[in-house]
């Protein structure tokens, strides 16, 4: 009894490793079915190819018992034709044996070829069922990889969202506060770059027209141009080392 259970167990567990893989790659299986199959086929071929030399033989012997068979009725006829009775008889008595023989021959051919012409059939028809197996198999490979991808985008679809709570999303967020603290930075220092600037330019427009000034206070004293013509004012002389001399004159 115990023997019995551990048997039935260990059968139990045998059978589930089978469906295991039975299961695993069913194109894998379908498509060793029909190797087997192809192979079975090939076999009869075979087979049949002798059966249909057997059939040959026999086909052949009988053409040769109806040759035997009509030579004898030829020598029966010959022998009583000449008067010869006794050898005629002795003809006639092998001639009913080689008819018996012929007749034995051709069912035994009959017999052959009907076997032979149902084989041939089976045969084709299951080179016809092979054929209808071998695009199902084509079929069922390329369907089960069209689901097996649509399965895998689906999957793909449900595990690619952005939501933050998922590990993508969080992933996403911490990209995007890198992205934004980079252009924080080109910000800043695009920002620092400006700093002062108005300064700078103010005190190139006060060395500029502290230049010009020079410019002009010369061309005057060295005569080139009058203060009418050089349109300097006296606010703008101010401006220079020629206040303290007005400063003289008033006192």
């Amino acid at each position: 009894m115990i023997l019995g259970k551990l048997w039935r167990s260990l059968m139990a567990q045998i059978n589930k490793v089978a469906n295991f893989f039975w299961t695993a790659d069913p194109i894998a299986q379908m498509q060793y079915e029909y190797d087997q199959a192809v192979a079975q086929l090939k076999e009869g071929r075979e087979g049949l190819e002798q059966y249909r030399a057997l059939v040959e033989r026999v086909s052949r012997q009988v053409a040769n018992d109806r040759q035997h068979v009509a030579r004898l009725e030829a020598q029966v006829k010959s022998y009583l034709q000449a008067g010869d009775r006794e050898t005629a008889a002795r003809f006639a008595l092998e001639l009913q044996r080689a008819k018996q023989e012929l007749a034995e021959n051709e069912a035994q051919l009959q017999l052959h070829e009907t076997a032979y012409t149902n084989n041939v059939t089976k045969i084709q028809h299951a080179a016809k069922r092979l054929a209808e197996v071998r695009n199902k198999i084509a079929k069922y490979d390329a369907e089960l990889k069209m689901s097996r991808a649509e399965a895998e985008m689906a999957k793909l679809a449900s595990q690619f969202n952005f939501d933050v709570t998922t590990d993508f999303g969080q992933i996403e967020q911490v990209i995007q506060d890198k992205i934004s603290l980079h252009r924080a930075k080109v910000r800043v220092a695009a920002d620092l770059s400006g700093q002062g600037l108005a300064e700078i330019q103010q005190e190139q427009a006060m060395e500029k027209a502290l230049a010009e000034q020079a410019l002009r206070e010369f061309e005057i004293q060295a005569g080139l141009v009058t203060p009418a013509t050089a349109g300097v004012s006296e606010t703008a002389k101010e401006l220079g080392p020629a206040q303290p001399v007005l400063d003289k004159q008033s006192q």
